[in-house]
């Protein structure tokens, strides 16, 4: 039996009361405190924009500070209270919130809420980024491109209230496997970043050739070697964002999946060049049936030569840098013919593809390799807070 096992069985053997946030705490909004507000001294003081991209489960130091004299006009922050970001265009990020456990008050913008409470601080943050929390907020949701929460709604959310010592336990447990998944994701993440690098050496050193190169190879412009044709326009209308039993065919434009339509113009394996707007000359390689639109550059490869390297080697040639310097930058397909690459024989094509086949899915794809266990360290994670945050309700 676990710590929390043997304290529940002591402590609440029947059962945890769920409460609503509103009856354990108050909701206060923040008020009058804007980016240009900020300093880097003076009273601490949380912007609401910080939650969301600088602040974790708690804080005990702020990023950025306020005039003495505004923060004095201002609604601040307890040692113990939350300050909870309630707007986002991210339903996920809604209502991301940050225990305060610093020594003084700390004054909080607009858009963010301080809930003060009786609860142990680093256990209500924790429930905040639980499914129990997660799944209840949903549905007090408001807005359009912005979503936000009110107090009044985040008041009705119900929230496990078990002995003070329980909640103590949890918060810590969590707290030292917060701290290990990070370290554990910081050393993935480097071992990740070693490997990128040793990806685009291998890569550089694969697809670049000189006389004293291995491989036979010849010298040969892009227009020898490929065809290149821009897509068809299809209407708005015609593309539906999920897929449905009249829309299963996959619809391209300029930088990825657009959406589905009926029917496909286009039968891979190819290789799609995003032809317009910042990301053009974005590569894809697809195969199937699929779309393409007049926003993409659709690449076939001649004979003699093989499509996978072809769309390994037009992803090394970085052909971004040869859109048009305009407020929609442009690609001109008939520039792109005119570049001169080394090509290899094809049996070596198709060698140099497989390599980088798995060596770009060992770093890239987050399905294998350390993406794929950076990604279950975190479900992993997400797993055990959710059981430890999960009681059984005492019977009213």
């Amino acid at each position: 039996m676990s710590r929390i096992d043997e304290l529940i069985a002591e402590h609440c053997p029947d059962g945890v009361k769920y409460s609503p946030l509103g009856e354990v705490g108050e909701f206060i909004r923040g008020n009058g405190l804007s980016k240009s507000d900020l300093r880097e001294s003076g009273t601490p003081a949380i912007h609401y924009g910080q939650i969301h991209t600088f602040y974790g489960v708690w804080a005990d130091k702020t990023k950025s500070f306020a005039e003495p004299a505004l923060a004095a006009k201002l609604r601040r922050a307890k040692p113990g209270d939350l300050v909870i970001a309630t707007t986002s265009e991210d339903d996920g990020a809604v209502a991301k919130a940050t225990a305060w456990i610093g020594d003084e008050e700390v004054a909080v913008s607009g858009d963010a809420y301080i809930y003060r409470h009786s609860l142990d601080p680093l256990y209500v943050a924790y429930f905040f980024q639980s499914e129990l929390f997660q799944s209840q907020k949903t549905r007090h949701i408001t807005g359009t491109k912005v979503r936000r929460l009110s107090g009044d709604s985040l008041s009705k959310i119900l929230i496990p209230v078990p002995p003070l010592q329980i909640q103590v336990e949890i918060a810590q447990i969590l707290d030292r496997f917060t701290r290990l998944a990070a370290e554990l994701a910081a050393e993935l993440a480097a071992e990740l970043a070693t490997r990128r690098e040793q990806y685009e050496f291998y890569r550089d050193s694969l697809l670049s050739f000189n006389d004293a190169g291995t491989p036979p190879w010849r010298k040969a412009t892009l227009a020898e070697i490929l065809d290149m044709r821009a897509g068809t326009y299809v209407s708005r209308s015609m593309i539906t964002e999920l897929q449905d039993e009249s829309h299963q065919i996959p619809c391209f434009g300029g930088n990825g999946v657009r959406g589905f339509v009926p029917e496909a113009n286009r039968t891979g394996p190819n290789v799609l060049i995003g032809r317009q707007g910042a990301l053009c000359g974005n590569t894809k390689l697809v195969d199937g049936d699929y779309y393409a639109t007049e926003h993409a550059v659709v690449v076939s490869a001649k004979p003699g030569i093989d499509i996978g390297w072809a769309f390994h080697k037009l992803t090394h040639m970085n052909l971004n840098q040869y859109a048009s310097k305009s407020a929609q930058p442009g690609l001109a397909v008939g520039a792109i013919l005119k570049l001169e690459v080394d090509v290899p024989s094809e049996v070596e094509q198709v060698r140099i593809a497989e390599i980088l086949n798995n060596f770009d899915a060992l770093v890239n794809d987050i399905s294998i390799g350390l993406p794929a266990e950076i990604k279950a360290r975190r479900q992993q994670y997400e797993y055990y807070r959710d059981q430890l945050l999960s009681f059984k309700e005492l019977a009213a």
